[in-house]
């Protein structure tokens, strides 16, 4: 026989797993105990005490009277001589004990023993099975770290805090903030004195009303990291066990192979507990060998194994009852959806998201242990206490003084403070009220709270891939004070809806995709609310202009479209945009100049740069813009200048750099107000002599032609301060260059010069860093003007000296 601990240890499970155990279960464990220990003192009492005492039947006759022998006065035996000696005993009852005993009466104890173990492997084979035993496993793992987790308890704690707080001053808090909110709304007319934050579609992330919520306890780095861990493996476990409902498949089954098994042992029981006697007939065929045909047999453990009998069927009964409960609470409600509304209510984690399959059951069997840890766990399934959690430990690593260490100056002398790949933007930063920029890239929680009415020097925000988040107070902050915004995205809807009510907004750059492959139509809102803006930058793949932009026609100045190689096919809006000073086209496949621009009667300034441009013959339309000064063509395809540029008289500033130009015509010279003249990277042979009618011209360049004479009278143009004419096939340079008294910038260097002129000395404003040149030709000069060259200058030039190649 097997002891008690050996068979004991099949219903053996991990103390961890005891909270997957409602009280079902562990009724029917103690249960199982009983009915094993119940079986096992059968079977000890069976093969200790269990025996058969057999007499035989005698057949009625005359009886045989015992001989007398004996002394005098002693009685004489009575009875029926059997004429059987000890031996013959013994083998009648061994073979009556086998013939006349009822199978059942036998075996009893042996089958309850089987049947306990049936039941309790089918209690626990859930926590045995390899495909459930690791998420079980898994999953207890996970749910006692949350339980524990220092996280948890100032989650919850901090919870109940802000309840208790907020509901002191929620109604004094909103009635203030009401009324903030429409009397920073007013402008104008009574008419517009609705608050725009009543615009459908706007929305803005909850606002804490409290401004210091006390704190429980200080989570220090570790805890915070390993509750960042939790939250990580929770994400994970959840994604991977929601996929099926294995678990809560296999807990049916084997409840239902167990109230099978009850019902059968039940039946058989039943009928078979009938034909336990104390007395029974055999007739074992062995009257050749005892001269007897039937014997009468007592069974003296008959009682015994009847009363265990009743004992085993009463503990079946209780056991098959729990059973039917089980089934009943398996199937009455759908337990592979759980919901956690309750603990939505009672907490401010209303995010918590319901669960379904396997990870519903284990949570409903975790609730018949103790709700509370579902409660705890809750916390870790929350998006807002993760965020709280990261707030908290971002705020713990991002300290004002580090903050501080990372503001630096731009080129703009401006204070600029850049935040790369956050978990959210540190509280420290809103009291860095001197800084002026602000750029947020690439985090995800990013929220500008109410703090941000400290920073009364910000002016400039960046958002890059960062869909902000921002409370109401802190919009009517930005939406009076901000005055330019970046916003980089990838698709428009990640746009920020309160981007387009900043009433005061003067610049707005948008980079990112503006067209959705579902939808056709541009994705950007109604701009009229924009009433201040002033220049707006489009970077994406437009194939046409937005018509939103005609809300802006009032006061637009400076549009900027800058498509990534996307053909720009409609250009009607642009009509429409009457006040527009500066319009730049960048890379939108552009073939020739959009006649939509020749309306365009206040424009100043135009900049096709990077399109496939290949003749400007519409050019002579440019005449009509009567305040055009400035005109960009670079990077193009342009062949030739047509003669009709003489009619734009206006033009104070060419640009014609990287085209394939192969001469210069001489109408060209004829614009006289002309400052500004770049034709670089061409393929130009000879500079016409007519150049030296410009006698405005400040800026010359001609760099990386095939230029082999510098004319004499390109040198009568008495204003040029920088002359570029590098990279050419130039052999001399004209000693009338000295002339040239404002010079302050001259590129040489890539040309066939065997010397420089002495004559560069008299350019009283150049100096040697701004002179382009190889070194062996600078050596060249005589030593006085090569002093006169490096000495420092103490004069400050108005349009400073740039002494680098330009690449235009």
């Amino acid at each position: 026989m097997f002891t008690l601990t050996e068979v004991a240890s099949l219903n053996d499970i991990q103390p961890t797993y005891r909270i997957l155990k409602p009280w079902w279960d562990v009724f029917m464990d103690y249960l199982g105990i009983v009915m094993l220990m119940l079986a096992i003192f059968s079977g000890t009492m069976q093969l200790t005490k269990d025996q058969v005492v057999c007499l035989p039947i005698l057949d009625i006759g005359p009886t045989i009277p015992f001989p007398q022998s004996g002394t005098f006065g002693q009685p004489q035996p009575t009875g029926v001589r059997t004429k059987l000696d000890f031996q013959q005993y013994v083998f009648v009852n061994q073979m009556c004990y086998h013939v006349a005993l009822p199978w059942y009466s036998k075996y009893f104890p042996y089958l309850a023993l089987i049947h306990t173990i049936v039941l309790m492997v089918s209690s626990n084979f859930w926590f045995k099975y390899p495909k459930t035993s690791s998420k079980i496993e898994h999953f207890v793992s996970i749910l006692g770290k949350c339980f524990e987790s220092p996280w948890t308890t100032k989650a919850l704690s901090e919870t109940a805090c802000e309840d208790s707080e907020e509901n002191k001053l929620r109604l004094a808090g909103a009635s203030s903030l009401l009324k903030h909110l429409s009397t920073s709304s007013e402008e104008g007319s009574p008419n517009q004195s609705a608050p725009m934050l009543t615009k459908s579609g706007v929305t803005f992330s909850a606002e804490k009303l409290v401004s210091e919520v006390p704190a429980m306890t200080i989570l220090d780095k570790k805890d915070g990291e390993q509750a960042k861990a939790l939250f990580e493996k929770v994400r994970k476990f959840r994604a991977h066990v929601e996929d099926s409902d294995l678990i809560y498949r296999l807990y049916a089954i084997q409840t239902v192979i167990k109230t099978v098994k009850f019902i059968l042992i039940l039946c058989y029981t039943m009928t078979f507990v009938a034909s336990i006697d104390f007395d029974h007939v055999c007739e074992p065929e062995i009257k050749h060998l005892t001269g007897y045909s039937k014997f009468h047999c007592t069974h003296n453990m008959a009682f015994m194994i009847k009363k265990l009998l009743v004992s085993y069927i009463a503990l079946i009964c209780v056991y098959g009852v729990i059973c039917i409960y089980t089934l009943f609470w398996l199937f009455r409600r759908p337990l592979k959806e759980y919901s956690f509304e309750k603990v939505r209510e009672e907490s401010s984690f209303s995010d918590i998201p319901d669960v379904k399959n396997d990870f519903a059951f284990l949570l409903h069997m975790v609730d018949q242990y103790d709700q509370l840890y579902s409660k705890r766990f809750g916390v870790f399934l929350s998006e807002v206490s993760e965020n709280k959690l990261r707030e908290i430990s971002l705020n713990h690593e991002w300290t004002f003084e580090k903050l501080r260490q990372h503001v630096t100056r731009n080129l703009q002398e401006k204070l600029e403070l850049h935040l790369f790949m956050l978990s959210g933007v540190p509280d420290a930063v809103f009291d860095l009220t001197d800084l002026e920029i602000l750029k947020l890239e690439l985090i995800p929680e990013a929220r500008i709270t109410a703090k941000i009415s400290q920073m009364i020097n910000l002016q400039e925000l960046h958002f890059y891939h960062c869909p902000a988040k921002v409370e109401q107070t802190a919009f009517i902050f930005l939406r009076d004070h901000l005055r330019c915004l970046h916003v980089k995205f990838t698709d428009v809807a990640e746009i920020p809806s309160w981007v387009y009510l900043l009433k005061n907004l003067r610049e707005l750059y948008l980079v990112g995709n503006l067209n959705s492959e579902n939808n056709k139509m541009i994705g950007l809102e109604s701009l009229r609310d924009l009433r201040h803006l002033n220049i707006l930058h489009l970077k994406s793949n437009l194939t046409k202009i937005p018509t939103n932009i005609t809300d802006l026609s009032p006061h637009l100045i400076k549009l900027v479209i800058h498509n990534d190689g996307t053909k720009l096919l409609v250009l009607n809006s642009l009509k429409k945009i009457m006040n527009l000073a500066e319009l730049e086209l960048l890379n939108c496949e552009l073939e020739r100049i959009p006649h939509a621009i020749f309306s365009l009667n206040n424009l100043q300034e135009l900049d096709l740069k990077s399109n496939n441009i290949r003749t400007i013959e519409e050019i002579i339309s440019f005449q009509h813009l009567k305040r055009l000064s400035c005109l960009k063509l670079w990077h193009n395809k342009i062949i030739t200048i047509p003669l009709s540029i003489s009619h734009v008289k206006s033009l104070e500033s060419l640009f014609l750099s990287h085209n394939k130009l192969e001469s210069l015509p001489s109408s060209l010279f004829t614009l006289l107000k002309l400052r500004y003249l770049d034709v670089s990277h061409n393929s130009i042979v000879v500079i016409p002599p007519e150049a030296g009618f410009l006698q405005n011209l400040q800026h010359f360049a001609i760099t990386g032609n095939k230029v082999e004479v510098v004319p004499k009278q390109l040198l009568k143009c008495n204003k040029l301060r920088t002359l570029c004419l590098g990279h050419n096939c130039i052999s001399s340079i004209p000693e009338k260059i000295g002339q040239l008294s404002q010079l302050t910038h001259l590129e040489l260097k890539g040309n066939c010069l065997d010397r420089l002129p002495a004559q560069l000395g008299q350019c009283c404003l150049l100096r040697r860093g701004c002179l382009i040149v190889e070194d062996h030709l600078f050596d060249s000069l005589p030593m006085e003007v090569k002093e006169s060259i490096n000495q420092e200058s103490s004069v400050s030039f108005p349009n400073g000296c740039k002494c680098l190649s330009d690449g235009r």
